[in-house]
């Protein structure tokens, strides 16, 4: 299972820098650069709140699920 983070994409489209947005949504720049790195074992949900309201976008916009390749689903 692979959870990735589209951030600096929704960053870009809205022509915004991590460091404007970490004054926007009161977070450090070091944890918004982990997210975005794709590098963070969990997010909470207030900071995922406080950012798609930031970047008026969905959580869908910002975190997707890509199926591993490598990985089979086991049957009963």
């Amino acid at each position: 299972m692979a959870i990735i983070v589209n951030l600096d994409v929704m960053l870009a489209q809205r022509k915004l820098k991590l460091k404007d947005l970490s004054k926007q949504i009161d977070i450090t720049i070091q944890n918004l650069s982990v997210l975005k790195s794709g590098k963070a074992k969990a997010i909470r949900f207030t900071t995922l709140d406080a950012i798609c309201e930031a970047l008026d976008c969905c959580p869908g916009d910002i975190l997707q699920y890509q199926a591993d390749n490598n990985t089979e689903m086991e049957q009963d």
